[in-house]
């Protein structure tokens, strides 16, 4: 059972590796070319909600956002009612990026899912779907301060 875990661990290691120093030509640094994907999949999200979807605590989400609103890929922009809200939208750099990052996500799905048949690709991404829900409950308690009990 331990196993699940950690040949998904070594996955997303694996190809957060391979980003990371495919990315480096572009100027992303460690993992925050998925920042800039979901920026521009969704413009003007918050920082919280993007921290969310990533599942990152507000911290590492902040300080990924700062660099990149540095370098010129993303900026944050005040919210039309409440000026306290800022919205983060890709600029025209990290629009210009987004196609590379995203022609290398699909590169590395073709290699992952080779030799697979559609029915085995739907079956993995089913389990992995409610492996990551069960796995929300708990990061959500422990986030607000709580402790997973053994």
């Amino acid at each position: 059972m331990n196993e699940i875990l950690r040949e998904i661990g070594m996955i997303a290691r694996a190809l957060d590796s391979i980003s990371n120093i495919e990315f480096k030509e572009i100027d992303l640094t460690k993992g925050q070319y998925l920042y800039v994907v979901r920026i521009c999949e969704n413009p003007g999200i918050i920082q919280e909600k993007l921290a969310e979807m990533i599942k990152v605590d507000r911290t590492t989400a902040a300080r990924a956002i700062k660099k990149l609103e540095a370098n010129g890929f993303i900026e944050k922009r005040d919210d039309e009612q409440n000026r306290k809200i800022k919205k983060l939208y890709p600029t025209e750099k990290g629009k210009d990026i987004y196609p590379f990052i995203i022609r290398e996500n699909e590169h590395s799905h073709r290699v992952a899912l080779d030799g697979f048949s559609d029915e085995e690709i739907r079956t993995a991404h089913g389990l992995l779907c409610r492996m990551r829900r069960n796995i929300e409950t708990d990061w959500e308690n422990v986030k607000k301060g709580n402790q997973r009990e053994y």
